[in-house]
């Protein structure tokens, strides 16, 4: 910075300003520091900045999957919004969520240096107390009930699977079928119960849901299940992937969609225009949830208190062409 100064011909206070970005450096001013950085190949030490204020700048993620569609583009718009507020992400992933690799993953962070940790936990584990995160660490949690432990950002994924059944019955279907996410996801569970409740409520028979895995293979295997029953004419799937391979099976045994079978997905991934016939789906708007999680972050760094409670992101139901009456009998 000496060295910079001299060649700038200015103080080391103002080389310091210019560095961090300070808006009190007259232009010209700046524009000398700049070169002079610039020639002698200087660039400010961000380690050494941190340890003076305190604040790294950077926010840890730990994931448990990159394989689901709501990971993966939360963990996008997290580092999006992260870094239009000036914030580096750092990721540790987890292969299997336990105690003990929780843990480890919350210690590497903190030799890593990191304001504030998201943690994206789609599996049960903070609502059976199986897993507790470190005290006194700043933490919004994504996709999890923590109860009043944590703060907790999350879809509405209760509303969105209500609007899914809600729009098939009022086409005029007798009941909906469910192919339902794995039993440890925490957003499957949700979505099923809330097709469970909102069948039960408008005094309709509830079927046996199958299960999948959330990849379009098991909802193919789930749709010829479906495909030979003749009494389902609406197909409610937990996530897109599993509808198109609801899709698929339906095809294959020549039931027309929707003129026979109407078929609801959940996510409103980029694709879903693509399939056919195009997708009526729940929008989730994961943008919003990385940003709110940025957010809980950065408002926790500012309070220095922990803000527990759970932040519903709303869903929306994107009507399109796999939907329609039950076929007249």
């Amino acid at each position: 910075m000496a060295d910079v100064a001299r060649l700038a011909g200015v103080s080391s206070q103002t080389v310091s300003r210019v560095s961090t970005g300070h808006p009190g450096v007259v232009g010209s001013t700046r524009q000398q520091v700049l070169a002079a950085m610039k020639q002698l190949g200087y660039r400010p030490n961000s380690a050494a900045r941190a340890l003076k204020s305190g604040q790294f700048r950077t926010i840890g993620v730990i994931l448990f999957s990159f394989s689901s569609t709501g990971n993966s583009r939360t963990l996008e718009a997290i580092a999006t919004h992260a870094a239009q507020e000036g914030y580096a992400i750092t990721l540790i992933p987890v292969a299997v969520p336990t105690q003990d690799s929780v843990v480890g993953a919350f210690t590497r962070l903190g030799e890593l240096a990191v304001d504030g940790v998201i943690v994206i936990m789609e599996v049960h584990l903070l609502d059976s107390a199986t897993v507790t995160l470190p005290p006194h660490v700043q933490v919004v949690v994504v996709d999890s009930d923590a109860g009043d432990r944590y703060a907790v950002v999350d879809t509405d994924q209760a509303d969105g699977a209500r609007q899914a059944v809600d729009h098939l019955l009022g086409l005029g279907h007798r009941t909906v079928w469910h192919v339902a996410g794995p039993a440890e996801s925490f957003a499957a569970e949700r979505r099923a119960q809330a097709w469970r409740d909102t069948l039960t409520g408008a005094g309709r028979q509830v079927p046996e849901p199958l299960r999948g895995d959330w990849s379009a293979e098991s909802g193919y295997q789930a749709g010829l299940v479906l495909a030979d029953r003749p009494d389902c004419t609406a197909v409610f799937a937990a996530n897109d992937q599993m509808a198109l391979g609801v899709l698929r099976a339906l095809h294959e045994r020549g039931r027309a969609v929707p003129g026979e079978v109407s078929v609801v997905g959940f996510d409103d991934i980029a694709d879903a225009t693509s399939f056919i016939p195009p997708l009526t789906t729940v929008h989730q708007d994961f943008a919003e949830v990385g940003r709110r999680c940025v957010q809980g972050i950065l408002r926790q760094l500012d309070s220095g208190e922990t803000a527990p409670g759970t932040t519903l992101v709303p869903t929306r139901l994107v009507i399109r062409a796999s939907t329609a009456p039950p076929p007249a009998r």
